[in-house]
């Protein structure tokens, strides 16, 4: 696979920078790679440029931002000279990448990567390592490293470090560049190299994380080509050796959950167990609008699916993690409860515009932080309980201090199931009654009566039954439209919300209840865009429009599959994984019309509704083979 080592490659500057680094047009999203090493990630374009960077971890400062503005962002590029054909892959089960190109005089394979080893979680090696070969022929291959600081708004000063090793610093970041290309300083702020590879040849490069009082107090030393070409094996060991232990309901699961699993451990911040939602900010839910948020934070939403996903794959201590993380950023006063954290647990998510940069094809503002922190979200409560129900199962027993926090939980939504709030979605207009909130309080109350009675936990068992049966009241009373025979997506309202597809997820509602069959085959008709499923038809307080949520079709294709509705839910399902680039990576939202990825990328919520949905169709096609596939017609209302 790696041809033999040979000498340093030499360099020669490059003539005309301006010439040389024209401004790129916007990439489509689904142009990007991802590449982590579960403290930070860096997005690779197609055309080995790496565009997004975020050092030391998800939600610091970008070093590269050339995604979100072309000219001031930065990036750090690689690639032959001249026309190419490309094509990339991730090596195994790794998230080591890949990148063919293909010219008239010979192919080059660039290698990118974080480098991992054992104990990382405490000691990661905050490495970036590049190489690139010579695999036929030969080719004429330039380097461009061009760091922007703190989202582009530091340019910063870099000078000689050693023999082919130079340092960036600037604000609260350095960046250590060495290997075996000479890199040459192309005015005060950028490194570029061109140089010649035969077959056979390779060259490295490794860019180093730095804390800048690192440069005066333990002086780096730059990496050697033999010693930067180690990691390849050493990473490729280490994701091999997680990946092997995923396992699912019928032994190995299929190639597109290995990868989606591959890449939520990616968006795992090791030292906390927090699972970012997404490692980019501010990428559009529609070019050119408004709805840009910052994803690189942990939502207590997400982690219900993450424990359902990682545990059904064998994953426990990545589930776990995260239950222990969301259990420990939230504890304390449970009425100070927020929706979202920073990796840290840090509660404070202050939303800064940032006007210097010009946003993904224009689209701004271009936001760091997320006020989604200062929102009340009724499913909070039911999420917590829900998290605590599912570690319950696997044989657990909540200690005396977790259940006290829990008590406090469910009193909590007893108190205030009753209030509107903004729902699942954040929306940013008038809180609403939503159906999904009042079931989710309806959830924290079910799950603390059976934790009481399975545990033996003190309660006052009555009261919560009392206050559970009153939430199903009213959501049955008021969050059914009694024409159709469905839920609907808030009290009083006929219009109907994809959210509503989790209620059998939590134990309100049966998959094969009627009138869960009816809300589903109404949402899969009325909620439909180009085969993939809307969050909802309504004002949510914002200006412009939105594409699909991906999420919402892989939970329409689970439900399909728990229902029995094996073929519609293949089709479902088959429908959404389209949506997915070359590599398996999902975004947020996708555009039917025009065929392109919306939003943050890749989207963590998607891999796991993705692998949820996988998990439940090869469930639900073993049954098949057991009894008839049920009729697809849905009973009328009552």
């Amino acid at each position: 696979m790696h041809p033999r080592w040979t000498a340093p490659v030499a360099s020669v500057p490059v003539a005309d920078a301006a010439e040389s680094t024209p401004i790129a047009d916007w990439l489509p999203i689904a142009h990007y790679a991802l590449i982590g090493d579960c403290h930070s990630a860096a997005l690779v374009s197609r055309g080995g440029s790496i565009d997004w960077c975020c050092l030391p971890r998800f939600d610091s400062d970008s070093c590269f931002a050339r995604l979100l503005d072309r000219r001031r962002g930065g990036h750090f590029s690689i690639a032959p000279l001249g026309p190419c054909r490309t094509r990339r892959e991730y090596l195994g089960d790794s998230l080591v990448l890949a990148t063919h190109f293909e010219g008239d005089e010979g192919s080059v394979r660039l290698v990118d990567f974080f480098a991992m080893r054992r104990g990382g979680r405490e000691h990661p090696r905050r490495e970036l390592v590049r190489i690139v070969e010579a695999m036929r022929g030969r080719a004429r291959v330039r380097v461009r490293f061009s760091p922007r600081l703190d989202y582009g708004d530091v340019e910063p000063w870099i000078y000689r470090w050693a023999e082919a090793a130079h340092v960036a610093v600037g604000s609260n970041t350095a960046l250590l560049l060495s290997g075996d290309i000479a890199m040459v300083l192309d005015g005060p702020h950028d490194l570029v190299a061109e140089f010649e590879l035969r077959e056979g040849q390779r060259a490295h490069l490794a860019m180093q994380y730095l804390s800048p009082e690192r440069l005066d107090e333990e002086p780096p030393s730059p990496r050697e080509p033999a010693a930067i070409h180690a990691h390849v094996e050493e990473t490729l060991a280490w994701w091999r050796d997680w990946a092997s232990k995923l396992t699912g309901p019928s032994g190995r699961p299929g190639p597109s959950a290995v990868r989606s699993a591959i890449t939520l451990k990616a968006l795992t911040y090791a030292p906390t167990g927090a699972i970012i939602a997404a490692p980019t900010t501010s990428l559009p839910e529609a070019p050119g609008g408004e709805r840009n948020w910052d994803y690189r934070y942990s939502w207590i939403r997400d982690s219900v699916f993450t424990v359902r996903a990682l545990a059904r794959l064998g994953c426990g201590s990545e589930a776990d993690g995260f239950r222990r993380f969301i259990q420990r950023s939230a504890a304390g006063n449970a009425a100070d409860l927020q929706v979202v954290y920073a990796v840290d647990g840090k509660r404070r998510l202050t939303e800064v515009a940032l006007g210097h940069l010009e946003g993904w094809r224009g689209s701004r503002p271009v936001r760091i932080g997320n006020a989604a922190h200062e929102q009340f979200q009724g499913d909070l409560y039911g999420l917590l309980l829900e998290l605590a129900w599912r570690w319950s199962e696997r044989g657990n027993v909540p200690a005396a201090a977790d259940w006290d926090f829990l008590v406090t939980l469910v009193e909590c939504a007893l108190r205030r199931w009753a209030a509107p709030d903004h729902g699942i979605w954040e929306v940013r207009a008038p809180p609403r009654h939503f159906v999904h909130s009042k079931v989710m309080c309806w959830a924290a109350l079910n799950r603390g009566v059976q934790l009481a009675q399975a545990h033996g936990l003190p309660a006052p068992l009555a009261r919560w039954r009392e206050a559970r049966d009153a939430i199903r009241a009213a959501v049955m009373a008021e969050g059914v439209d009694r024409e159709r025979g469905t839920f609907v997506g808030s009290f009083g309202g006929r219009e109907l919300d994809a959210a509503l597809l989790l209620l059998p997820a939590v134990g309100f509602v049966a998959y094969g209840d009627a009138l869960m069959r009816r809300t589903a085959a109404a949402i899969a008709q009325q909620l439909d865009e180009g085969g993939l499923i809307l969050r909802y038809r309504r004002d949510d307080g914002l200006a412009g429009e939105e594409g699909v949520f991906l999420p919402c079709s892989f939970w329409l294709a689970e439900c399909l599959a728990r229902q029995g509705l094996v073929a519609e839910a293949r089709r479902r399902f088959e429908r959404a994984c389209a949506c997915a680039n070359d590599l398996g990576l999902f975004a947020e939202e996708f555009a039917p019309a025009r065929g392109e990825m919306l939003g943050n990328f890749p989207q963590g919520l998607t891999h796991l509704a993705h692998i949820a949905a996988a998990l439940a169709l090869e469930q639900a096609v073993a049954e098949t083979a057991i009894r008839p596939d049920p009729a697809a017609a849905v009973p009328p209302p009552a």
